[in-house]
């Protein structure tokens, strides 16, 4: 184990440079929805590409697609019997708006009482270069690294990898692996050390509400054609019934039982749906009767309503009848449901509810994703495990994940490859919202997990 010791002496040596960087890098507003920031996410390519490199990785390329590049590299020199981890991260992040609500400065990241505060330092600049710099740790010290590496960084994560699924694909051969190590994802609590096991899959729509060609005076015309808005809230409000159960037909098809050992497994967590209010500020918890809070946000599929949208918002009042009305709607899904079945069941049900005087259009998102869920014997999940128990002195709960990763289901459906999540970042950093910050113990706990890891898996027996 010296060998891993100088490591850890190298990166805690490190620690004000290390936290220097990230400062740098969550500088760059990589905003990757705007096409106004095109220029910065070329620019945080190119700076992830240099510190890649300046960490002494020999192959470092971008890898262009349609929209925003990814960031390739590898490290092959550990011989065919080694292991192979292909590393995920990315490197763009939401949009900071609003901007009213920031304390400080979205993309100048600022310390206070050991968190750094920034767009992107949780999801998912933090997590991910710490694995670069863990590199760097290795190959300064030991000159080489235990296993073999390959990294996928992506730049278009926030806005659904469009275009990773065929970047895969093209590149399939060269990004053969054993399995998917993630810097993305999150921990359960900043207390209680967790593995995420699982993640909810994710189908999406948008739909149309038209009435009259044109915006109508609603003295005029009101009471005699029907208003889209309404027609709309109509449609909306049927999708669930008042026990919150979705009320399209079919929606449930498939989809198993929680088992008793899952229920039982959540009841222990340390849990109250209290404390869940205090930290959403909601009055109240509310969801599909028969499950717990934890349950629903983990095992159950749901429906809900991103957006809606028409008529006159201005300032004042504009007495209209408006000739359209709009809604999103994304639907996170459960092992059993598949993201293009669910999305026709939800287009039937919204068709043949429409009420008169009203059309109709819908349009499905093309990017979905199925559920993912890791082996309970995958040996990744189980060395993962035994990195947390040793850092953090007790061994880590197995966490389900409530939002959707569509990268797991290219690594599965292009690679046949499971994916491990190993992030540091907590799901209390208000991540996608204001003041979004990463706690700066995680980044010396990340890299000296990721560094274990890596010597662990790099010195098993022989397959």
């Amino acid at each position: 184990m010296s060998g891993l010791n100088d490591v850890l002496d190298k990166l805690s040596e490190r620690s004000k440079a290390s936290l220097s960087e990230l400062i740098e890098f969550a500088s760059i507003p990589s905003v990757s929805a705007q096409p106004d920031h095109k220029p910065d996410m070329e620019r945080a390519a190119q700076w992830l590409s240099t510190r890649l490199k300046r960490a002494g990785l020999k192959t470092v390329e971008l890898w262009p697609t349609a929209g925003h590049a990814a960031v390739y590299a590898e490290y092959l020199e550990a011989g065919e019997d080694a292991p192979t981890l292909l590393v995920y991260g990315h490197y763009d992040v939401q949009p900071p708006d609003p901007l009213e609500k920031w304390h400080t400065p979205p993309f100048t990241p600022t310390v206070k009482d050991e968190r750094l505060y920034g767009r992107g330092v949780s999801d998912d600049k933090g997590p991910l270069l710490l694995t670069v710099q863990v590199v760097d740790a290795y190959l300064s010290t030991l000159g080489k690294l235990p296993l073999n590496l390959k990294f996928l960084f992506e730049g278009e994560e926030e806005v659904g990898s469009a275009h990773l699924n065929e970047l895969v694909a093209q590149n399939a051969e060269r990004l053969r692996a054993d399995f998917v190590l993630s810097a993305d994802g999150g921990m359960w609590s900043a207390d209680i050390p967790s593995l995420t096991v699982s993640a909810r899959g994710l189908a999406a729509l948008e739909l149309t509400v038209r009435g009259p060609t044109k915006d109508l005076h609603s003295g005029r015309h009101g009471g005699s054609v029907h208003n889209p808005l309404h027609a709309l809230a109509t449609l909306i409000a049927g999708l669930h019934d008042e026990s919150g159960h979705v009320t399209v037909s079919g929606f449930y098809d498939g989809i198993a039982e929680l088992t008793p050992q899952q229920r039982e497994g959540i009841r222990q967590l340390p849990f109250t749906d209290e404390d869940y209010l205090t930290q959403t500020g909601a009055p109240a918890v509310y969801g599909e009767s028969g499950y717990s809070t934890l349950e629903r946000q983990w095992h159950r599929p749901t429906l809900e309503v991103n957006g809606m949208w028409g008529g006159y918002t201005g300032e004042g009042s504009k007495t209209v009848l408006p000739s359209e009305a709009h809604a999103k709607i994304t639907c996170r899904l459960v092992p059993g449901q598949e993201p293009g079945r669910i999305a026709e069941l939800l287009k039937q049900h919204l068709e043949a509810k429409l009420p008169p005087g009203v059309t109709l259009n819908i349009h499905p998102s093309e990017h979905g994703a199925r559920a993912y869920r890791l082996p309970d014997a995958h040996p990744g999940g189980a060395l993962a495990r035994e990195v947390l128990a040793e850092l953090y002195g007790k061994p880590p709960l197995d966490v389900g994940m409530g939002g959707s990763i569509p990268v797991l289901e290219t690594f599965q459906s292009v690679l046949g490859l499971d994916t491990v999540f190993f992030s540091f970042s907590v799901g209390d950093e208000d991540i996608h919202a204001p003041n979004e910050f990463f706690r700066i113990p995680r980044l010396s706990e990340g890299q000296q997990a990721w560094a274990q890891l890596w010597w662990k898996l790099g010195h098993q027996e022989k397959r």
